[in-house]
């Protein structure tokens, strides 16, 4: 089983609030962290797909805790939402009688938007939020992971340590990061997602919406798989899918609200020029999914195809994200595209910081490859840590104070 850097920063939440929030895709590995709690941290668990717990849950939320008892782990907990208000009463109860009620209850499930809407209405100020994704390079290596910043010298450090060659990185992205592809040695990736589309719009996408033609939304996941790294256009979509703009919307909120999809939003600030486009900018979560779903899941293929760019780029931002998101550490993310084609690719707004990275699939580049940074050389924020990440094998400097650093440093 590979070793989750998250795990450290969910025993620290677990510490520090009664109620603990763990949301994340499917297969994300959500599960086995909590089975993890079971055995070192003395958590019960119970999982609300178990049909009979499921009723009891439902018909009697007061019941279910008394025979389910804290500290303890429910699982897939937005299937009954009647449990937030009566966990909301025993975590009172327990701070009215004077005891200590950290870490009482972890609830998990894979639809975030319900989960967090009623969790937000019924534990407000009692609850901590974490959102797992699926496993960083990292954690597959079994390397040390910490949030990323071009640094030369740590970034040189990092890529001795990674034996990936550019071949490998291809290979990566194909495959994904599911935790079960690592842990049963699948082969036979085609059939592994395959599978995981079916089950999540069997138990997912029509837990939220009435779907009345499955093969459309796999459709419309397909057509949003080819446009990673692009500017969502959802007119654009409706016409190829046939379905209105507005069912657009719904869907691309279902796909956000189930961990499948992250929508970057533009970086606008008043130092900044106002022609900004405003547009949010479509991530796939998993590049493994995303390959599945295009149609592309041969790496010599891939390497091949005009999606090469944009899938190196979505590789580089969820591995960025990754970093941060496993240790706790507060950032948010963006990317700029004015109406004058200036673009950066992502920006990393942190202590007071922006990090300014362009991705690219290519070795050498010199200072007029970041020339868009310049539309950011007002910014109210000290630049930090910005540059390209490339496949070179060393960093090398593209002006003062930037420089391209390759993509096994992630």
């Amino acid at each position: 089983m590979i070793e989750r850097t998250i795990y450290k920063e969910v025993l620290k939440k677990i510490r520090t609030k009664p109620v603990t929030v763990i949301t994340g895709s499917r297969q994300v590995g959500k599960s086995t962290l909590c089975r993890i709690l079971v055995d070192n941290e003395n958590f019960n668990y119970v999982s609300l797909d178990n049909i009979k717990d499921l009723a009891t849950a439902s018909n009697d939320p007061a019941a279910f805790l008394a025979e389910h008892k804290f500290p303890l782990i429910i699982d897939e907990v937005q299937k009954c939402p009647a449990l937030f208000t009566e966990i909301e009463s025993i975590v009172n109860k327990r701070k009215f009688e004077g005891f200590s009620n950290e870490g009482m209850y972890v609830l998990t499930g894979s639809q975030s938007y319900n989960l967090m809407e009623n969790v937000t209405e019924s534990l407000a100020g009692r609850v901590t939020f974490i959102t797992m994704s699926p496993l960083s390079n990292r954690e597959v290596q079994n390397r040390k992971e910490i949030p990323f910043e071009i640094n030369s010298e740590i970034n040189n450090k990092d890529a001795d340590e990674n034996k990936d060659n550019l071949e490998d990185v291809y290979n990566n992205i194909v495959r994904g990061f599911y935790p079960e592809i690592f842990d049963k040695n699948i082969d036979d990736i085609e059939s592994f997602y395959s599978d995981y589309v079916m089950s999540y719009i069997e138990r997912d996408v029509s837990q939220l919406i009435n779907l009345k033609d499955k093969l459309q939304f796999q459709r419309f996941m397909e057509v949003v798989a080819s446009s990673t790294g692009e500017e969502l256009v959802s007119d654009n979509l409706a016409k190829i899918i046939g379905v209105t703009s507005k069912t657009i919307d719904s869907w691309i909120s279902i796909l956000v609200s189930g961990n499948i999809i992250t929508l970057l939003q533009p970086y606008f600030e008043n130092s900044v020029t106002k022609r900004v486009v405003k547009r949010p900018k479509l991530i796939f979560n998993d590049t493994g999914l995303a390959a599945y779903l295009a149609g592309l899941s041969n790496p010599t293929v891939l390497k091949k195809s005009r999606f090469a760019g944009r899938f190196i780029e979505t590789y580089i931002i969820n591995e960025i994200i990754k970093s941060f998101n496993n240790n706790g550490v507060s950032a948010k993310f963006y990317y700029y595209r004015d109406t004058n084609q200036h673009e950066i690719d992502l920006i990393v707004k942190h202590n007071g910081k922006l990090n300014l990275i362009e991705c690219k699939s290519g070795v050498m580049y010199n200072a007029s490859d970041i020339k868009s940074f310049d539309q950011l050389k007002n910014t109210a924020f000290e630049l930090s840590g910005s540059g390209i990440i490339c496949n070179t094998d060393k960093a090398y400097s593209l002006k003062s104070g930037f420089y391209a650093v390759p993509i096994k440093s992630l």
